[in-house]
This record gives structure tokens, C-alpha cells and sequence, in this order.
């Protein structure tokens, strides 16, 4: 609900704070009083193209901030806040805030929006916009005339669930999603069968085991080694071993100074130090001879070697992996070959499945196309019942409910919902938004909203001027359906009618007044002697007679 109004410096509004209640506002005046100005500045808050002629002569910015009860705001408003990252305090207004900036030589004016102080993009005061103010007028573009909402306001009018043909449609697309899928893939290792079996084939003949590249390598390293080394430990092994070796030598010492060591003390530590050196040098005799064996070379062993490994990294190459990868690459290639056989048995579980998906998406459409054909016609009757009253006897009105092409169905249901008219008699029935008559739109838009008794719509509904061209008695049946329409919810009426002015909760007069050059437009909240003043103004004209004040008092009590 809008609780708030501030505007500056637009047009020829200086500085206007107004606040607002719950139920029937209206707002009368003199034509030319500046109406268009306060809705113009209504609809620069709420994101309308921001025009630099809007800021009043001789000032360098304007602004408009809007306030709203945000705990009786839509959930909708909450979720788009949510999305936008801006947070408003449980208790808390929302505030909404337009500035715009005069144009200059240097600069071409522009505009900034603001949420609750805190920066956005006017887009998002746009998404919020439906949800805030709904406003009709002499040419309306939006809210009920809208075909791309007439499906939703007809559903709420049938009291439809339409979550379960919104979760049925998602099973469906979904199972038809993993039957493709499938398919896709199927079809597509299929193509490959043969290259497959000859690739497993080949793997298979090889059999290559993890790790057995880095094995093969430090093998064919060794060999090569030993081949390089072949020289050296020959000579090594023939200066180490024979009766003329060193270490045959050694040993022969030891034992003539065995024989006498004991005759002096440092001939016993010549001989363990003798024995030290023999021990060593036997150690170092066992290890060459192990390394000779380790690094002994075998050229049919190291072709072998080098052939294997050769045939592994191609076989790697071909396939685009690490020579580790060759195995895990086999048991992926035995899959798709199981996939291929299992793959029709896979896929007939699959269709079933898509198929009763399609079945129970079709029921539930077709339940909730029933309900809106039958919806429909206690629509039509309801706005039938409406129209007579507000002076559009000869009008017809129809909701049209189509069923439409599957490839156009969706979680919606399977129908194309569309409010039509027909003004005249034998007249084309033809969409709300091509009706001629601004005036006629607005009446019809009135019983429309009376007919579906709207739940969930905009915060704050504003008619310009529906009254437009009548009087009288339509004039009350006017002002009694938006006293009903306001009743638990905010209304506000622009109005050249006493009649409806006098159904009324709250009532604004807005008016022009000049000093000198300078002209403004202000609004003032009139109380009940102003009412009855006001209203006997709009029924006299220039001059309030005793009969117009009269007049008025009947109306103020038949309200």
C-alpha cells in the first residue's frame, strides 16, 4: 500500500508531501489543475522513461519518493528484492526514490533510482512496478489489458491448481530430456561399433598394466648402462679377482702377520687393521660382482624391452592418453560395448517412462483446461452483469481459452487465455488493448476487476479519470464498484465526478495558483466541510449555489 508521497521540483509541484490510507482515495480539481503532473511523477518512481523537461524551470534536479507498506506488499515484491540484493527490515517502508537531473549545455540530464538509500537500476524499480501501482487510464498499456497476464487472472478466478501441471510438465520435459540423451548416445556408439571392437581388440593383445611403462623404462636404463659399463667392470673384476690380485695380496698379508703378531703389540693392531681392510675389500669384491649381474647386458633382452615399450606409447598416442590410462581406457570401451547391447532394453525403460510422463501431463492440462472453459463462462456472465450499469449496454465481453500447438504448451497448462471485447453491435470480438474508446477501456478494465474480484494483484490500483464522457447514474454505479473494489485493499481515483468523489475515504483536491510569473499546483487533503464544498464545486461549476451545497450533502450521505 502507498503510505507516502513526496515530489519536488517537477513541473510546476515546488515541494508536495501528501500520505494516503487504506480504501477510496479520490482526487478531483479543475482541468488543468496538474492531475497528469502528480501521475507523471507517480510513474518516474516506478521507473517510467525519465524525461529532463519534467524538472521545474529555473532548478537543477527534481525527485519523487514513494513510500509503501512493505508487510502488505505481494510476495513478489519481496522475491525480486531478494534477487536484487536489497534489504528491507521486517516493520520497516520501502521507499522508493527517483532523481532526475535537469539538462544542461554540458550535460543531457539523467536520472538515479534508489531503494530504502541503497543504488540500483531503474529496471528493477520496473519489475516492481506491477507489483506496486496498478494504473488505468485513457490509455493504458499494462495490468488487465495485458494479454500475457489473462491467463493467470482467469486460473484465480477458477481457484485452479496449476502447480501440479507445472511439476507434471517438468517430469515430462525431463524424462523426454534423458530419453534423447540416450538416444544420442546410443546412436553415436553405435556409429562406432567397429572401430570400437578392432580398439579392444588391439588393447587386449597387448594387455597393458599400470605402471608398467615406468618399469620397462628403468629396465632398458639399466641395460643400457651396463652395456656403457661393460669395459670397466671386466677390468675391475680381473684386477679384483685370481692369485695376483690385490685382494689375494691382502689376504696372503694377513696371514704371514698373523703368524707372528703376537711377538709385539703393534703388530696386533697392524693385523686388525689388516683384517679390517680384507673385510672391506671382500664387501667391495660381492658388490661389483652383484652390479655386474644387475647391470649385465643382454641384447635380445633389451630389444624386447625397447619393442614393448614402443608399442605401449603408440598405442597411447593413437588414443590421445598416458600409457598408465591404456587399462582404464579398455574398461571404457567394454562399457560402450555393453551399452550398445543393453542399449535397447535401456532405452524402451526410458520411452515408458517419457510416454506415462506425457500421459499424466496431458490429464492434468486437460483437467485445468476444463476448469477455465468452464471459469470462462462464469467470467463472461459476471462482466456481462457489469456492464449494463456502467453505460456499455451494446459492449459484449468473451474469454477466449485456445488450445494451442504442443510445441507452444509448457508448465502453464496447454491453452492461450485472452480477454476480448466487442463494442458495437455484430462487431468483431477483438483483444482489450485495440479497444478505440479510452473512456470505454477504463469501464470495461472497472468490470473486469469487479467481475474477478482480484487476489494478488498490484498494492495500489489508480484510475485517471474512468468517469471520462458520463454521469449521472453511471456515474454512481462507477463510484459504488470502486468503493467496492477498494474495500480491504487502497484505490485511488482521479475524478471529474461528484458522484464518485463522494465514495471517497479520503478525498484530495488539487489545484493551480499563481504569484506574479510564478504558477505551482498543490494538493491539500480536504475534510468533511471541504468535501462538501469540493463536491458542490464540481456539480455548480464556477458559482456554488445553496442547491449544488444541497446536492452534495445528499450525496456525502448516500455514500
Amino acid at each position: 500500500m502507498l503510505t507516502a508521497l513526496s515530489i519536488r521540483n517537477i513541473v510546476l509541484i515546488e515541494a508536495l508531501d501528501l500520505t494516503f490510507g487504506s480504501g477510496l482515495g479520490v482526487l478531483t480539481g479543475e482541468t488543468g489543475a496538474g492531475k497528469s503532473i502528480l501521475l507523471d511523477a507517480v510513474g518516474l518512481a516506478l521507473g517510467d522513461r525519465a524525461d529532463s523537461a519534467l524538472v521545474r524551470a529555473g532548478e537543477d534536479q527534481a525527485s519523487v519518493t514513494a513510500s509503501f507498506e512493505f508487510d502488505r506488499l505481494p510476495p513478489a515484491i519481496r522475491a525480486i528484492l531478494a534477487e536484487a540484493e536489497v534489504d528491507v527490515e521486517p516493520g520497516e517502508p520501502l521507499i522508493v526514490k527517483r532523481r532526475l537531473r535537469a539538462a544542461t549545455d554540458d550535460s543531457a540530464g539523467g536520472s538515479k533510482a534508489f531503494v530504502n538509500d541503497q543504488p540500483v537500476g531503474v529496471a528493477l524499480l520496473r519489475d516492481m512496478a506491477r507489483h506496486l501501482v496498478e494504473l488505468h487510464g485513457q490509455h493504458d498499456d499494462r495490468g488487465l489489458v495485458n494479454p500475457r497476464g489473462h491467463r493467470a487472472l482467469l486460473d484465480r478466478f477458477a481457484g485452479a491448481d496449476t502447480v501440479g501441471v507445472g511439476e507434471a510438465w517438468t517430469r515430462w520435459r525431463g524424462a523426454e530430456d534423458a530419453l534423447q540423451a540416450a538416444r544420442e548416445q546410443v546412436d553415436r556408439i553405435a556409429a562406432d561399433q567397429d572401430l570400437l571392437l578392432a580398439h579392444l581388440a588391439e588393447l587386449t593383445g597387448l594387455a597393458p598394466v599400470a605402471g608398467e611403462e615406468q618399469e620397462l623404462a628403468d629396465a632398458r636404463a639399466d641395460m643400457q648402462k651396463g652395456e656403457r659399463l661393460s669395459g670397466d667392470l671386466a677390468e675391475l673384476q680381473h684386477l679384483w679377482a685370481g692369485s695376483d690380485s690385490a685382494l689375494a695380496a691382502l689376504r696372503s698379508a694377513a696371514r704371514r702377520l698373523d703368524r707372528i703378531a703376537a711377538e709385539h703389540v703393534l703388530l696386533t693392531e697392524a693385523l686388525e687393521s689388516l683384517d679390517r681392510a680384507v673385510i672391506e675389500a671382500s664387501e667391495a669384491e660381492d658388490r661389483l660382482a652383484r652390479a655386474s649381474e644387475a647391470l649385465s647386458h643382454d641384447p635380445q633382452a633389451l630389444d624386447r624391452i625397447e619393442t614393448r615399450l614402443f608399442e605401449l606409447r603408440a598405442v597411447a598416442r593413437k588414443h590421445g592418453c598416458q600409457v598408465d590410462e591404456l587399462p582404464a581406457k579398455m574398461h571404457d570401451m567394454r562399457s560402450a560395448l555393453d551399452a550398445i547391447e543393453g542399449g535397447e532394453a535401456h532405452l524402451a525403460a526410458l520411452d515408458k517412462a517419457a510416454r506415462d510422463a506425457g500421459l499424466d501431463y496431458r490429464a492434468k492440462a486437460e483437467s485445468l483446461s476444463v476448469s477455465r472453459a468452464e471459469a470462462a463462462r462464469r467470467l463472461d456472465v459476471a462482466v456481462a452483469a457489469e456492464l449494463a450499469p456502467l453505460k456499455l449496454d451494446a459492449a459484449r465481453f468473451r474469454t477466449s481459452v485456445m488450445r494451442m500447438e504442443q510445441d507452444r504448451w509448457g508448465a502453464h497448462g496447454i491453452d492461450l487465455v485472452e480477454f476480448l471485447i466487442s463494442t458495437n453491435p455484430g462487431a468483431d470480438f477483438a483483444p482489450l488493448a485495440k479497444i478505440a474508446s479510452g473512456g470505454e477501456l477504463s469501464r470495461f478494465i472497472l468490470a473486469l476487476k469487479v467481475a474477478l474480484a482480484e487476489e494478488g494483484g498490484a498494492a495500489t490500483v489508480i484510475f485517471d479519470e474512468i468517469d471520462r464522457g458520463v454521469g449521472g447514474a453511471v456515474a454512481s454505479a462507477i463510484g459504488e464498484r470502486l468503493a467496492r473494489l477498494a474495500s480491504g485493499g487502497q484505490l485511488l481515483a482521479v475524478t471529474h465526478s461528484p458522484q464518485v468523489a463522494a465514495r471517497g475515504n479520503t478525498h484530495y483536491v488539487i489545484a493551480k495558483s499563481s504569484e506574479g510569473t510564478v504558477t505551482r499546483t498543490g494538493v491539500t487533503r480536504l475534510d468533511a466541510a471541504g468535501r462538501k464544498e469540493e463536491i458542490a464545486r464540481m456539480l455548480s461549476g464556477a458559482e456554488i449555489t445553496s442547491e449544488a451545497r444541497a446536492q452534495a450533502d445528499r450525496l456525502l450521505e448516500r455514500a
